[in-house]
């Protein structure tokens, strides 16, 4: 199996890294590493049908499952279905502070019970032959970011795991809401760094803040990789410049135009499947930012995709308020 190149990758993203966005996504970069929206172990073993939490699109490839649970039995059976799916990845979230998962033992709340994520990393890749990786936080609440950071990766780094995505934040389940969570506590890329130094037969990629691909490429002088989240969402054309600053290759979006041109095929195919155009071009508000049109296109596919029967005319109509003069991708 050849192994992923995750130079770059889309971070995983609840209600937006949907299926429908990864689409987009390729119309921009081949290489970015793209991952799912956290999904449960219960909803993938107990939900119906399967396809609503684990289809996808083979163009979507590179891609990666990411998992949230925390019984290792659970675990390895997800896996399994994500491997027998086609997924390219597994990675288990240890890293989200909602409420919710944290009832259930999921995500950043994991980082107090290390042995518990080793064990569940160990039944995973005893269960699967593609990569088990775990994203995490540089800790939680009161958790010392060196002592306990140090013991969590030792820990499950000997169960096993040699691939961290590193959120260089704490995560405090106490006091702040989960959008809070994504700005209040401060960014610490030395953390991450000096983890990386120490442990230099893992990789080590890391996640938090970055905007960019200057800013990537200051990262990769450092560690593995880097991972964006909400910039490639909200601005995604700066997807269009991964391929070529970071992989030294040509993308396959000539412009934007070009890129939401490239997507008609598939809106009209998942048009037919039964979705609704505002599901889908919901993910390319942000397409054309700060371009002369932009705010028309918006407002076009904001006003009209939800209503009844919308369907590509709609999407026609929205791409021909933006003037088609384009700047040279993202560098």
């Amino acid at each position: 199996m050849q192994p992923l190149d995750r130079t770059f990758s889309v971070a995983p993203m609840m209600d937006w890294t949907t299926r429908d966005y990864r689409a987009f996504a390729r119309t921009l970069t081949r290489r970015a590493l793209l991952y799912t929206e956290m999904v449960t172990t219960g909803a993938i073993l107990h939900g119906s049908p399967r396809s609503r939490f684990l289809g996808y699109d083979e163009v979507e490839h590179p891609l990666a499952l990411q998992l949230g649970g925390s019984d290792a039995f659970e675990l390895a059976e997800c896996a399994a279905i994500a491997e027998e799916w086609g997924y390219d990845e597994v990675n288990l979230n240890v890293g989200c502070p909602s409420d919710r998962v944290q009832n259930n033992l999921i995500g950043a709340c994991l980082m107090g019970h290390p042995e518990k994520v080793a064990a569940a990393v160990r039944a995973m890749r005893e269960a699967v032959s593609i990569p088990v990786t775990v994203k995490c936080r540089i800790g939680i609440d009161d958790q010392d970011e060196d002592a306990d950071l140090e013991r969590f990766i030792a820990t499950v780094a000997d169960a096993g795991c040699d691939t961290f995505i590193v959120h260089a934040r704490k995560a405090w389940l106490e006091g702040l809401s989960p959008k809070e969570n994504r700005d209040v506590p401060p960014l610490n890329y030395p953390r991450v760094h000096r983890l990386k130094a120490g442990r230099p037969e893992l990789h080590v990629g890391i996640n938090g803040g970055i905007k960019t691909l200057d800013e990537c490429r200051e990262q990769l002088e450092r560690v593995d990789s880097v991972m964006v989240g909400r910039e490639a969402y909200q601005n995604p054309w700066l997807l269009a410049g991964v391929d070529a600053a970071l992989y030294g290759e040509t993308g396959p979006a000539e412009s934007r135009h070009a890129a939401a041109r490239a997507l008609r095929p598939y809106i009209a195919r998942r048009l037919d499947e039964g979705a609704k155009l505002n599901h889908l071009t919901r993910h390319l508000l942000g397409l054309f930012q700060g371009q002369p049109g932009g705010r028309k296109f918006r407002r076009h596919l904001s006003e009209n995709a939800h209503r009844e029967g919308a369907g590509l005319q709609v999407f026609d109509d929205a791409l021909g308020l933006v003037a088609e003069r384009e700047p040279a991708a993202v560098a």
